[in-house]
């Protein structure tokens, strides 16, 4: 097991305190703006040990960049991202899980892992542009 250094404990400390999902250049911008002397390749290199150890969660963006947050949780869970502002829900999928399995095991495959994740706009999103006077059509 590897050993909390400082840099890392200071980009847990932000990831604890954000509730949406976030880039390393993100996470990076904010702690500088912290006052941190902490190294972008410091942050790409933590948040990767972080997420292989299971202490951060990880989704690909639609453009592809790898995006972090701490979760509540460290059971299998989903989540729920607000595509405008990354306000971000855990949800639990029961019926995702059953449908993995049994898809797997209709095609003869074992072991089946997965990855779900939805994405829609938020409520405090979809009042702000209501009072704007946008849509989203």
């Amino acid at each position: 097991m590897q050993r909390n250094t400082r840099q890392r404990t200071e980009i847990i400390d932000l990831l604890d305190d954000l509730d949406e999902f976030r880039s390393a250049q993100q996470l990076h911008e904010i702690l500088r703006q912290r006052g941190s002397t902490v190294g972008l390749a410091t942050v790409y290199r933590a948040v990767q040990t972080l997420s292989e150890r299971g202490d951060v969660d990880v989704l690909r963006t639609a453009d592809g960049e790898s995006v972090y947050r701490r979760c509540g949780t460290r059971h299998h869970h989903h989540h729920l991202v607000c595509r405008r502002c990354g306000s971000t829900v855990e949800i639990d999928g029961p019926g995702a899980e059953e449908w993995a399995s049994s898809v797997g095991q209709a095609h003869g495959f074992s072991d089946i892992t997965h990855t779900i994740e939805l994405f829609g706009i938020c409520a405090d999103c979809r009042d702000e542009d209501a009072l704007a006077g946008f849509s989203e059509d």
